[in-house]
């Protein structure tokens, strides 16, 4: 995610050249930092792989969909890009401030099989 947030270097570069460097570097970052289905794989109940999947999914699309709104609206409201660069990187700076007090220990969840399967309480 710390590389990801060179996308805000674009703001400083006046090349083309050095714009394609910096994007590179953030989207490597970015696509590096994408362990999301592992994680999900390797710490959700058995039986419930396919729930947090959707949910995971559906959070992950809800940011497709505003990003580009909110990034709209700074560029109409500001004339420039600059702006929306750096709410880009402040979210993975966010990303990386919230990372360890949210998610914790990644370590498998046991669940009671009655539950899973939907015949327990």
């Amino acid at each position: 995610m710390s590389l990801s947030m060179t996308m805000i270097a674009c703001n400083y570069v006046s090349t083309q050249t050095g714009v394609m460097l910096f994007m590179s570097l953030a989207f490597f970052g970015k696509g590096f930092g994408a362990l999301g289905w592992t994680v999900i794989a390797d710490t959700s109940p058995k039986g419930l792989v396919g729930l947090n999947g959707g949910l995971f999914n559906l959070i992950g699309n809800m940011a497709g969909v505003t990003t580009p709104i909110i990034i709209g609206y700074i560029v109409k409201r500001t004339g420039s890009f600059h702006d929306a660069l750096i709410f880009v990187g402040a979210t993975a700076l966010l990303a990386i401030i919230a990372y360890l007090p949210i998610v914790g220990e990644i370590k498998r969840v046991e669940m009671n099989p009655a539950l899973i399967q939907g015949t327990g309480v």
